[in-house]
């Protein structure tokens, strides 16, 4: 819509961006005569039903890694004994963990409290309130040429301008046509790309007054005088005026329209609020979702293991990051340790250069650069550096810190490993530091890593992969499990 002569008003019929949020349930019944146990794990009984649905989550069309049956079952073991020591450590009492499972659940109950019967009560809603502004006049669909004249214009500008339209005027009374001149002198540029028509049909109340009121006064293909709005000068011409199309002709447009903006959260919000309106008292809009969310799981098997998998997931990735993810990357006894046990590991191919590549501006920097790091250990080098020689605004060196291989510096292959730069890479630098013309290098060269840090990265995940491995097997210690084998050969096989 052109903003030259809209008020910023927005109608149904003209919102074009559509967001279709689709929830797909798979429909089954299970029994305890169709639905075995598969396994227990710390006495609690796993149904088929459930370890499929897991199983088949996580071995889909686009998983690479596939898993057999018999493989999956040690990785699911693994999984339930993790949320049983989750569980024990009382991880679902805590109140980050409430919230945010309340929040992942509600997004999939919410839903299903508005049907399309609802969503099309609201569209019917919308249609009639659109009739009802609309009226009698219809909807109309306008062409304009333009010339823009400021509200802040002096005398002299608005002069011009009314000679401009004048001129315009004139030249389509003589036969000039209105699209082609419309793209050579209208100022809105976003109609003039298109002979001047609007994008959309519009009705009563949508654009300015003056605009309105001779454009509504015209019928199909007439053509209006100059007429001045807060925007500037207009000529109209009129492209087709109509009566708003009957609903159905229109339920589609509509329904997508009110889904995009979110009508189904509201309706939902509303049930809510009426169900702890009529409770008096007895109900809270938590308790509502809670009572809401066990009808469904009770209904829906799918939708219950969905639930139990957001639940379940919550507390693996809490206990996870205790016993495992964060234990792993701050323990640096404990790295260095796996490290000084695993060197044979952590090779390099080629060596390296643990130091930095840096350019000054002053000879005496060079030299000042080495005493001020040479005393510390690698890991301060970066912040002694910036506080020294670049602190605030003031850059006095340019620097370069890290553990480098061949290709990955351009200084560092010419002073340390007596190679060419690849790809010109020296004539780059020097158009980057033509200001710092004074380089030099500064660190050691290494066959191998000298400690964890120098392969931190590495180190940190197969720490935390012994910590997992370590974990796993005391849980398979402390908790009891079984499998029933029988029923483990009838997976997906039912």
């Amino acid at each position: 819509m052109s903003r030259e002569i809209m008020k910023g008003q927005t109608m149904w019929w003209m919102r074009v961006v559509v967001v279709l949020f689709t929830i797909h349930y798979s429909l089954f019944t299970a029994s305890a005569q169709s639905d075995p146990i598969i396994m227990t794990i710390n006495g609690v009984p796993v149904p088929r039903s459930e370890f499929e649905y897991s199983y088949n989550k996580n071995n889909g069309a686009d998983v690479i890694d596939k898993k057999t049956v018999d493989e999956y079952v040690d990785l699911f073991i693994n999984y339930k004994l993790k949320v049983a020591a989750a569980l024990d450590a009382h991880y679902d009492t805590l109140t980050s963990f409430k919230q945010e499972y309340t929040m992942y659940r509600d997004q999939q109950v919410r839903p299903t409290m508005a049907t399309d019967a609802d969503v099309l009560v609201e569209a019917r809603k919308v249609y009639d309130r659109a009739k009802d502004q609309i009226g009698p006049r219809g909807l109309i669909l306008p062409a304009h040429i333009l010339i823009k004249v400021s509200t802040q214009a002096t005398q002299a500008e608005q002069d011009e301008a009314k000679q401009r339209i004048d001129s315009v005027y004139k030249a389509l009374r003589s036969g000039a046509d209105f699209a082609d001149l419309a793209k050579k002198v209208s100022d809105d540029k976003s109609t003039a790309v298109n002979g001047g028509q609007l994008p959309y049909w519009i009705g009563p109340n949508q654009a300015f007054k003056e605009f309105e009121d001779a454009a509504y006064a015209l019928q199909t293909g007439e053509m209006s005088q100059p007429v001045l709005s807060p925007a500037g000068w207009h000529v109209i011409q009129m492209k087709g005026r109509k009566q708003l199309e009957p609903f159905d002709s229109l339920k589609t447009q509509i329904v997508k329209s009110i889904e995009q903006q979110g009508v189904r959260e509201q309706i939902a919000k509303q049930r809510v609020k009426s169900e702890v309106d009529a409770s008096a008292g007895a109900l809270t809009a938590e308790k509502v979702m809670d009572r809401r969310a066990d009808s469904l799981a009770a209904a829906d098997p799918e939708m219950k293991y969905l639930m139990k998998e957001y639940h379940d997931g919550l507390l693996l990735y809490e206990i996870s990051k205790q016993m495992v993810w964060d234990k792993g990357s701050t323990d640096e006894a404990g790295l260095q340790a796996y490290f000084n046990d695993h060197k044979k590991d952590y090779v390099w191919s080629e060596p390296r250069y643990k130091g930095i590549a840096y350019h000054v501006k002053d000879k005496a920097d060079v030299k000042a650069v080495k005493n001020s790091v040479k005393k510390l250990p690698f890991d301060q080098w970066a912040d002694k550096l910036r506080s020294t020689f670049n602190p605030d605004s003031v850059v006095r060196i340019r620097v370069e810190i890290g553990i480098f291989k061949p290709g990955d510096n351009a200084l560092v292959d010419t002073e340390v490993f007596k190679t060419a730069p690849k790809n010109g890479a020296n004539d780059k630098q020097a158009a980057v530091l033509k200001d710092y013309p004074i380089s030099a290098v500064y660190g050691k060269k290494l066959k191998r890593p000298e400690n964890y840090t120098d392969v931190r990265g590495q180190v940190v995940n197969d720490y935390q992969d012994m910590l997992e491995k370590a974990w796993v097997y005391d849980l398979r210690q402390k908790y009891s499990f079984s499998v029933n084998k029988d029923v483990l050969k009838t997976v997906n096989k039912h």
